[in-house]
């Protein structure tokens, strides 16, 4: 067995199996996106839609962590590691990202449709990606930046600057496309943050119980101040609405593992391009209330692949000659 996985066949399967992953990331990303923002446009409230949404994900994590043995003893890792300052406080808020993320779905998604979110988080995306891979803030260390992962950049922003072309843009109010970028940039973030908790504890199931814990109180906090003054409409009866926090758990989890294997950037334009497709084909199934055009999407996905496959290649060889 050890021959044929460190065989040339091995070691590329090795290398491409975190990619298809983090593609993976971004499809899961994109199918939450559109059960949170259907269920905020259903009863009218997006952060209550996000506490629903980011609570259930932390009971699913808390029965989980409680269960497993793994899991109880990580969570005694992270409180010897905080305790002796070896984890530091500041790696705890995570899940304040995460919070502004589902909370944007509710509020957003259901109007301007999936795609036209991911589009907004593919430009914030992409270029804190960057700039966090190259400060070293990633838990995969300094990322250098080279020409080919620039054009890597250029080639997503451009599929983001392709998809904003035609009427659909003029018919969304301007903080609908910026919210989704300021998402994208605490998206990339989180990763980030999310995959040092894991590389401090050894556990990506603890940074994602983190992660659950503190979104569940920040949107607990503003939905409290709001439900008052808030009325809201009666709870849907479809029962995949309240998914999201299960998928959150899953992407989130294989987020953390894979932000120390890949990088943040790399992390970042494969779940880019799992969300541009996910979200073509979920428009295409359910269209929102500003449809996008099925040409324009295929185009964009398709520079958006191109940039993944140039910034993957050249952060392999990056990775590999630098240690």
């Amino acid at each position: 067995m050890n021959g044929v996985s460190g065989s040339p066949r091995g070691r590329a399967l090795r290398g491409t199996l975190p990619v298809v992953g983090a593609i993976a990331v971004g499809l899961l990303t994109a199918t939450q996106s559109r059960m949170n923002g259907a269920l905020g446009a259903a009863i009218d409230d997006g952060v209550v839609a996000a506490v629903v949404s980011f609570g259930s994900g932390f009971l699913i994590m808390a029965i989980v962590v409680a269960i497993l043995p793994a899991g109880r003893a990580a969570a005694v890792r992270l409180v010897r590691g905080l305790r002796e300052r070896a984890i530091p406080w500041w790696i705890m808020i995570g899940g304040a990202a995460g919070a502004l993320t589902v909370a944007s779905q509710g509020l957003v998604v259901g109007v301007i449709g999936t795609a036209m979110f991911t589009v907004g988080v593919v430009a914030g995306q992409t270029l804190s990606g960057l700039v966090l891979d190259r400060v070293g803030y990633s838990p995969a260390g300094v990322t250098a930046v080279t020409l080919p992962r620039v054009a890597g950049v250029a080639l997503a922003l451009g599929a983001v600057a392709f998809s904003l072309t035609g009427g659909a843009l003029g018919a969304v109010p301007p903080w609908m496309l910026l919210l989704p970028v300021v998402v994208g940039a605490g998206l990339a973030w989180q990763q980030a943050t999310n995959g040092r908790l894991q590389r401090g504890t050894g556990s990506a199931l603890i940074a994602t119980f983190v992660n659950f814990a503190g979104g569940t109180l920040v949107l607990g906090v503003i939905a409290l101040v709001r439900i008052p003054v808030t009325e809201l409409a009666a709870f849907p009866s479809d029962p995949w609405l309240y998914l999201g926090g299960a998928v959150g758990v899953v992407y989130i989890a294989m987020s953390a593992a894979l932000a120390p294997r890949i990088g943040v950037l790399l992390l970042s334009l494969g779940s880019v391009l799992g969300m541009l497709v996910g979200s073509f084909a979920i428009d295409l199934i359910w269209p929102p209330e500003v449809p996008p055009s099925p040409v324009r999407s295929a185009v964009t996905v398709a520079l958006a692949s191109t940039g993944v496959v140039i910034a993957a290649l050249v952060g392999r060889r990056t990775r590999t000659g630098g240690g």
